[in-house]
């Protein structure tokens, strides 16, 4: 190990042991399980919305995104217009869903977990919807949370040259920790802090990339075959399956958890400009860095100017990332450009940015399978603590699974997030939708909703490359499997509340409540 790897390890531990430390502040202040899933509705303003983004964005902005854009030419189209998606999904998310999604939760029996507002909202005394519902969160964000195990693992294999496994242990332990001592506050005050972190650290590094760009001459050749219109290996279904990543907003539930958890529905305005700001801005960076970083790269290996081991391990002989290396580009461009401590303060940026999400995932996950199948399904009269010990319970075990699946060190952060992406956005999206906004939505159809939407997308991404090969798909195919997925959900949805009773004039009544509610 080098002193630089030491002395950026040492800032990295320091940063970490702050954040455990949050998770024992908030140890003691969880006297309830609506206070440990929820924060009991009292975050602020600046605490909801960059808590929303940080766990919105994940390792993704610092190594999924700009390492597609590293790629350029399509690499770079699709990067390009998954952003301008996902600025999109993220302002009609907070335009439309948040404020009446933070007063149905309070109005519908103070519900606390999306499948508890669905069952609340058509006021349903089977446990169906809400049971499976809950199944499809814990699936998709056990696969979701493997990602950003890898994530971690990469960046601290990458410092410390510990090797992979031993590296995903590390990863593991730690955001376990936290979020299992201090539950949805300390997520939520850690996310805070973990986004100022990760919007200092895009912003900073192409800014430093500006001097080097316009005092060295550089080989602009590949980069002028970056187009935002159809272009070699990026059809017009690429761009239409890129925008599409805007439709997952709908059906996430750690960012929607966040509009449920916010102290009144009036905070949404102010909350909906912070999060937009730091949106537009990291997305931006993220793509730039991305896209300017291989003509970098490339003259600083030529020039001799790359001395960082880990990051000259990665590289060919060109110069170039490859594979599965080109989620590092980020972490080459930070060891090779600053000061040693610097350089450790930004990569905890990207350790931020994967943290942010991880705890999260942990936390929805463990509230669906504590609040909705254990108190629904096995113990109707748990008591607080009860459900409190087994929500630290599921975390633990939903941790040790998503390692498991994370073993594989070659894995794409891009794809397994754009997988989990896709199935929560068409399980949920229309269903949250249609139950905000269609007042003859019903239980039926929202449980025709849920399960076709998230089966479409999982048969979607895996039947057709296990008949045809990933290369070899046709052409319909190819498109994200969101969309699919999205528009068979809404359809059924629509379909089968039409044809089934309608609901009754309690539901009505409080459907139309919620359009004046103070809360």
């Amino acid at each position: 190990m080098t002193s630089q790897s030491i002395i950026q390890g040492i800032v990295l531990l320091l940063y970490l042991i702050a954040m455990v430390m949050v998770g024992f502040v908030f140890y003691k202040k969880n006297s309830t399980h609506s206070d440990y899933v929820l924060g009991g509705r009292g975050m602020n303003v600046w605490v909801t919305s960059l808590s929303a983004q940080a766990s919105d964005m994940s390792g993704w902005l610092l190594m999924g995104l700009p390492g597609t854009a590293y790629l350029l030419g399509s690499g770079a189209t699709n990067a390009i217009w998954t952003a301008i998606g996902l600025a999109l999904g993220t302002y009609f998310n907070w335009l439309i869903v948040a404020k009446p999604l933070r007063k149905y939760t309070q109005i519908a029996g103070n519900s606390i977990t999306i499948p508890d507002f669905l069952q609340n909202r058509f006021h349903s005394k089977s446990n169906v919807l809400r049971i499976f519902s809950a199944l499809f969160i814990l699936i998709f964000f056990t696969v979701y949370t493997s990602s950003m195990f890898a994530a971690g693992a990469n960046l601290f294999d990458y410092v410390f040259g510990i090797g992979y496994i031993p590296a995903l242990i590390l990863s593991v332990v730690v955001v376990t920790a936290y979020t299992f001592l201090g539950g949805f506050k300390a997520v939520c005050w850690t996310d805070l802090f973990q986004g100022v972190l990760m919007f200092a650290a895009i912003i900073v590094v192409p800014c430093f990339m500006y001097k080097g760009l316009t005092s060295n001459t550089f080989e602009w050749s590949e980069i002028g075959k970056i187009t935002l219109g159809v272009s070699e290996g990026f059809g017009a279904m690429g761009i239409v399956s890129a925008i599409a990543w805007g439709l997952g907003y709908f059906g996430q539930p750690h960012i929607l958890t966040r509009f449920m958890a916010i102290k009144s529905s009036k905070d949404i305005k102010p909350a909906r400009r912070i999060a937009m700001v730091w949106v537009i801005v990291s997305l931006a960076m993220a793509v730039l860095v991305g896209i300017l970083a291989s003509p970098y790269i490339q003259y600083m290996f030529k020039t001799g100017q790359i001395t960082d081991p880990s990051s000259l391990s990665i590289l060919n002989a060109n110069g170039m990332l490859e594979g599965a290396n080109t989620q590092k580009v980020f972490m080459v461009l930070v060891q090779n450009m600053f000061p040693t401590v610097i350089a450790g303060l930004l990569l905890s940026a990207v350790l931020a940015a994967i943290m942010s999400t991880a705890d999260s995932q942990l936390l929805v996950a463990s509230s669906s399978f504590s609040s909705d199948i254990y108190n629904t399904l096995f113990n109707k009269n748990a008591s607080e603590k009860t459900l409190l010990n087994v929500s630290r319970i599921t975390i633990v075990v939903v941790a040790i699974i998503a390692c498991l699946l994370a073993l594989d060190p070659n894995s794409s952060v891009f794809e397994i997030v754009a997988h989990a992406w896709a199935g929560f956005g068409a399980a949920f999206g229309p269903v949250i939708l249609c139950s905000l906004f269609w007042k003859r939505c019903n239980e039926y159809g929202a449980l025709a909703g849920v399960i076709s939407g998230g089966a479409v997308a999982l048969l979607w991404a895996y039947v057709p490359t296990a008949i045809w090969g990933a290369d070899n798909l046709p052409g319909i195919f190819t498109v994200y499997e969101i969309i699919p997925g999205f528009i068979v959900s809404l359809a059924l949805i629509f379909i089968v509340s039409l044809a089934t009773k309608a609901p009754s004039k309690e539901v009505i009544e409080e459907f139309e409540s919620v359009k004046t509610a103070d809360v």
